[in-house]
């Protein structure tokens, strides 16, 4: 674990330590909805360096982590057809479904392939018209307007042999079937900077306000962080529930309203079910119909929105998920369940809860 006193900035970083701890007068709880931050707050003990007043609750900020089991099985049956091309970001080819991962799908015959783009799936569907090219697309707001450019491309390009499993999903809707949980202990949020990038921030305005929570717009760096956390105390004890942007130098209020426009063109809202977290109203994106030709669930004949498998017995990730548990309090962690040997998704994700405290507090 890098301590921030490693880090460039340790100054500032004591200065907000010093500051939070001069404020807060009782305890705190708080959740990041980011899988960057989580990684961030492990990988430099950001949570051993604030008040002990402060408790912070990893939330289901990591996209991979909460795609369905039945998803991933219809990628690997999807793969396994003789003649697709199937694509998928790196981080979802060793996330377990019900039996297998992808990759040993690809061991075992299937031609899947690590992208960085969907645009590069639709370069392939161009090189290989013979073959079905399907990309895995998976992620929050931040990776949709680009699935939503690559599915707009190949409509331009006449593509009849591209099309996307989509397994996007919208973090707003997560944020209120979290608060909406009678059980739940949350009493402010540091958003993720990167979602709100894309889509600003005026749909936490009325979360906030319904919920009475603080929401604080917040980057990835130890310093954003910190401020975060200093921002968010400071309105939990001055009685406030606003939305603040401590994001201010990649964030405006109304986002990139180019991306958003490419994204409400391709896609509309639609009940997801949350690996972890059963199904949530409206919290994924589907094909509107004009582009429905493109959906890899109609052409190879697969349901959407199947009941939800259950996790290995050996795994508590839907747990962790929600942030009623830690990693380590995992009697799997790091024993029955390691990056190589994942029982579940937060393990192998390199924005997963599990793969953080794996990789620093092992």
């Amino acid at each position: 674990m890098k301590y921030i006193d490693e880090y460039r900035d340790r100054q500032v970083a004591n200065e907000y330590i010093e500051a939070i701890a001069a404020i807060i007068t009782r305890p705190w709880t708080l959740m990041e909805v980011c899988g960057g931050q989580t990684h961030s707050i492990v990988k430099y003990g950001i949570d051993r360096l604030i008040p002990p007043e402060i408790t912070l609750i990893h939330g289901p900020g990591c996209p991979v982590c909460v795609t369905p089991i039945h998803l991933i099985d219809q990628a690997i049956e999807i793969a396994a057809n003789p003649d697709v091309i199937f694509c998928s970001f790196g981080d979802m080819l060793r996330v377990p479904s019900s039996t297998t991962d992808l990759l040993n799908a690809k061991a075992s015959g299937a031609d899947v392939r690590m992208v960085y783009s969907p645009l590069d799936a639709v370069k392939l569907a161009q090189q290989h018209r013979d073959c079905q090219v399907v990309f895995f697309a998976v992620g929050f707001e931040t990776t949709a307007p680009t699935t939503a450019l690559a599915i707009a491309q190949a409509a331009q390009l006449g593509l009849d042999n591209f099309s996307i499993l989509c397994a996007h999903v919208l973090v707003p809707p997560a944020m209120e079937a979290i608060l909406s949980n009678p059980d739940h202990t949350m009493q402010g949020f540091l958003a993720a900077g990167h979602v709100c990038t894309v889509m600003g921030y005026q749909e936490y305005e009325a979360i906030a306000t319904q919920f009475q929570v603080p929401i604080i717009v917040t980057g990835f760096e130890p310093i954003d962080i910190l401020q975060g956390i200093y921002l968010c105390v400071k309105q939990l004890e001055a009685g406030k529930a606003e939305v603040e942007n401590q994001y201010a130098r990649s964030v405006r209020k109304e986002g990139n309203q180019h991306a958003i426009a490419m994204m409400q063109e391709v896609f509309e809202p639609t009940a997801r079910q949350w690996r972890g977290l059963a199904e949530i109203p409206q919290s994924g994106l589907k094909l509107r119909e004009k582009y429905a030709s493109f959906d890899a669930q109609k052409r190879f004949n697969y349901a959407d929105n199947l009941p939800e498998l259950p996790e290995s017995l050996l795994c508590i990730s839907g747990l962790i998920l929600q942030g009623t548990r830690k990693p380590h309090e995992c009697p799997s962690f790091g024993t029955a369940c390691t990056p190589e040997h994942p029982l579940g998704a937060p393990m192998v994700s390199s924005e997963g809860a599990c793969a953080a405290y794996y990789s620093c507090r092992q």
